[in-house]
C-alpha cells in the first residue's frame, strides 16, 4: 500500500512516482509518470508525463502531457489532456479538451467536451457541448441537446437526441445554436430531433420536426414528422 503523499499548496515542483495521494492548491508541476490512489487539482497544475490514479479530480486548470488511466474521473474547472484517456467513469462539468482517445464504460458531459479521436464508451450522456473528431460509439447514446454538437460518426444500439426547452437552453440557442451535427448516425433504435444528419441508418427510426437528414435508410419502422427536412428515404 502506497502511504507517500505529494502535496504542492504554493508554487512548486516535483517529480514523479507512486504516491498515495497527490494534491496540487497552488502552482505545481510535476516532471514524469504518476501512479496514485487519488489525484486533484485545485490550483494550477501540470503533469509532464502519465498519469495512472484510481480517483482523479481536476477543480482548477490542469494540464497532463500523456495518458490518463482512472477508475473515476471529474473535470470541474478546465483540463486538457494531450493523448488518450481510459476511464470507467468520466464526468466532464466543466471544460475538458483530450488530444486521443476515450475509452471506458460510462461518459457524461454536462460541461464542454472536445475530443480529437474516437470516444468508445458502454453508455454515453451528455446535457451540454460536445466536440468529437472520429466516431461516438456507445451501447446507449442519450443526448439533451445545449448548443450545438458535433461527430463525424455516431454508432449504438439506442441513440436518443432531444432538447428540454429552458431559458438556459434559449441561450444557448441564440449564443451557439442548437443542434446535432454527425456525418453518420446508425443503430437499432433510432429517436432523434435537433439534428443535421448527413445518412441515418437504423431498424426503428423516429425522426422530429427540427431535424434536418439527407438520406435515411431503415429495415423496420419509420416515423418522420411531417416538419422534418428529408431529402430521401430507403427502405432496406
Amino acid at each position: 500500500m502506497r502511504t507517500d503523499n505529494l502535496i504542492i499548496n504554493g508554487y512548486g515542483s516535483s517529480n514523479g512516482g507512486e504516491f498515495h495521494k497527490v494534491q496540487l492548491n497552488g502552482k505545481g508541476t510535476v516532471t514524469g509518470n504518476i501512479e496514485c490512489d487519488h489525484f486533484e487539482c485545485n490550483g494550477y497544475g501540470a503533469v509532464t508525463g502519465n498519469l495512472k490514479s484510481r480517483n482523479a479530480r481536476i477543480s482548477g486548470s490542469g494540464k497532463v502531457d500523456g495518458t490518463v488511466h482512472a477508475e473515476t474521473m471529474r473535470i470541474d474547472g478546465k483540463a486538457t489532456i494531450t493523448q488518450d484517456v481510459k476511464a470507467n467513469s468520466l464526468k466532464i462539468a466543466g471544460k475538458g479538451t483530450i488530444g486521443g482517445n476515450v475509452t471506458g464504460e460510462e461518459f457524461k458531459v454536462n460541461g464542454q467536451a472536445t475530443i480529437d479521436g474516437n470516444c468508445e464508451v458502454d453508455t454515453f450522456s451528455s446535457e451540454g457541448q460536445f466536440t468529437i473528431g472520429g466516431l461516438l460509439s456507445a451501447d446507449e447514446i442519450n443526448i439533451n441537446i445545449h448548443g450545438t454538437c458535433r461527430a463525424k460518426e455516431i454508432g449504438g444500439q439506442t441513440i436518443k437526441v432531444k432538447h428540454r426547452l429552458s431559458t438556459f437552453s434559449r441561450l444557448f440557442k441564440s449564443v451557439f445554436g442548437l443542434q446535432l451535427e454527425a456525418e453518420l448516425l446508425e443503430g437499432d433504435n433510432i429517436d432523434i430531433d435537433y439534428a443535421h444528419i448527413r445518412t441515418v441508418r437504423g431498424n426503428n427510426v423516429t425522426v422530429g420536426p427540427n431535424c434536418e437528414i439527407e438520406i435515411i435508410e431503415y429495415t423496420g419502422v419509420l416515423t418522420v414528422d411531417k416538419s422534418a427536412n428529408v431529402k430521401e428515404i430507403k427502405q432496406v
